[in-house]
């Protein structure tokens, strides 16, 4: 055993089966009795397409009580959005992303992180206004990062959920 595990118990270091364990809400590993981790993953939403073509990833899935959606951009008719202002391309995301957590049993109350991409820095101030109108009250923690992005959008925003499955 390396040093840096010496004070942790020898038992706690073996692998465990999948069915004698289990994650709580909290990130806990511990025996079974809350999120059952036998239960598969829920995939929210049909195949993600972007101009016709199927992307080979996920709008969303539903794992216990956490809803996570993938990044999104700002799409009119299935296709990018790469001209209007950062603001209209953040209402384009954010009314995508509060379709994607209604098929979830969801709401933006449940939504408690986001991770945004600008491509500009000049676009943050614009981007945080509309955001503010979608997060107004107790908002999600959020990470910011300027990047360029796969598309020619100017953001794109991705988020956690959470939503105990008796409450969606």
């Amino acid at each position: 055993m390396s040093a840096l595990f010496s004070d942790v118990p020898e038992k706690t270091t073996r692998a465990v089966e999948k069915s004698e364990t289990a994650i709580s809400g909290s990130g806990q590993v511990g025996r079974k009795g809350g999120w059952d981790m036998n239960k598969k993953k829920q995939i929210i939403g049909g195949p993600l397409e972007i101009g016709g073509r199927v992307l080979s990833l996920s709008r969303a899935i539903r794992a216990g009580d956490f809803v996570y959606l993938t990044g999104q951009i700002p799409m009119k008719n299935g296709v990018p959005m790469t001209d209007g202002s950062v603001e209209d391309q953040t209402r384009a995301v954010l009314d995508d992303i509060t379709a994607t957590l209604a098929e979830a049993g969801c709401v933006r109350d449940d939504v408690i992180k986001a991770m945004v991409w600008l491509r500009d820095r000049s676009d943050f101030a614009g981007f945080n206004a509309v955001y503010g109108e979608y997060f107004p009250i107790e908002p999600p923690i959020r990470s910011a990062v300027v990047s360029d992005l796969l598309v020619d959008a100017r953001v794109e925003v991705e988020v956690v959920a959470y939503r105990p499955l008796d409450n969606a």
